[in-house]
């Protein structure tokens, strides 16, 4: 298992082919919405492997690619001729670089060291590890944790503070990262440009399956962690390690579990169904979906009865909404 696989240190070297995109969110919806190295791009037709690149599902990276394409990005800004020499394109390449390579592009955002691919793998384009292609044109979108709308840049400035724990650098509070903050708008043009071509207002087909059925969800007082280490012992830790901190292969390194340099205890991962969901369909990386739902939910309750950093906001969140039963770092009533 290779839980959040790691994509912190890659090659600089951009990508020569990739496939053609006619543009559905023209230049003026790009400009609107605009308010993280690189690899060797590919081409593909879903669910085959090509000579040229890794298997494809469509625009997406299929979840059965194994490491060799491990760090493979389909769609860079780089090998975009279209761009041309303008601010924007430069705001963009800029937002695929920090996503890609958080904590060396912009490493008071990411103190932990982890990167937003960590979680959405090979730059947002992979199949069922939280695929971003096609979602800018969803926002403005109702979040629950907050009881409000959000913006695109609401929910990317929200990843920072909690999945990749900016709270518990060194920024004071009027320093965080919020949606008009360079950094965020930088990576809110490169997700928007990832957009070109889809519909807005339509959810892609590859969006939320990276979710437990609700028929199958156990009870959390039912999930025992102890069964989840157990699972986690024979699955896990060769690329996470006993101590859930990762273990280096060559210059890469899957990202930590638990500890400080982990996401903080108000990240959506911080919930065990929520990651259940990302370990049920993504990992063991070399092999994802061979876990059973059950499986799933055990190591996620297992991994999150772990110390993480704190999230200071958590008396924010769910004012509206009810708290889910799986939030565990927060005080259930």
């Amino acid at each position: 298992m290779r839980m959040l696989g790691s994509q912190s240190v890659m090659s600089s070297r951009c990508p020569r082919r990739q496939r053609p995109r006619h543009m559905t969110l023209g230049p003026t919806t790009l400009l609107v919405l605009v308010v993280a190295h690189l690899a060797v791009g590919c081409t593909g037709v879903p669910g085959r492997q090509t000579s040229s690149g890794p298997a494809m599902t469509g625009p997406l990276i299929a979840a059965s690619a194994t490491m060799v394409t491990a760090w493979e990005v389909p769609k860079t800004p780089f090998a975009d001729a279209s761009l041309g020499p303008l601010p924007l394109s430069d705001e963009i390449k800029r937002g695929f670089r920090i996503f890609t390579d958080t904590p060396r592009e912009v490493p008071q955002l990411a103190p932990g060291g982890m990167s937003c691919s960590n979680c959405h793998m090979n730059a947002g384009q992979r199949e069922k590890s939280l695929p971003l292609v096609g979602v800018a044109g969803l926002f403005p979108e109702y979040n629950r944790r907050a009881g409000r709308l959000f913006s695109l840049g609401d929910r990317i400035a929200e990843c920072f503070l909690r999945s990749e724990n900016t709270t518990g650098g060194t920024l004071s509070p009027e320093e965080l990262p919020t949606p008009t903050s360079p950094e965020v708008l930088a990576v809110s043009a490169y997700l928007t440009w990832l957009s070109r071509g889809s519909e807005v207002g339509k959810n892609p087909s590859w969006r939320g399956q990276n979710t437990i059925a609700a028929a199958a969800l156990i009870p959390v007082e039912k999930l025992d962690p102890r069964k989840g280490e157990a699972i986690y012992g024979d699955r896990c830790v060769t690329c996470h390690g006993a101590d859930g901190q990762g273990v280096a292969i060559g210059d890469k390194k899957a990202g930590p579990l638990w500890g400080p340099g982990s996401w903080n205890d108000g990240a959506g991962a911080a919930r065990i169904y929520t990651l259940a969901g990302m370990i049920r369909y993504s990992m063991p990386y070399l092999d994802p979906g061979n876990m059973t739902d059950e499986e799933a939910q055990l190591v996620a309750a297992f991994i999150n009865s772990k110390p993480r950093p704190v999230y200071p906001y958590k008396d924010r969140d769910y004012r509206t909404e009810k708290l889910p039963a799986d939030a565990v770092y927060y005080s259930q009533p």
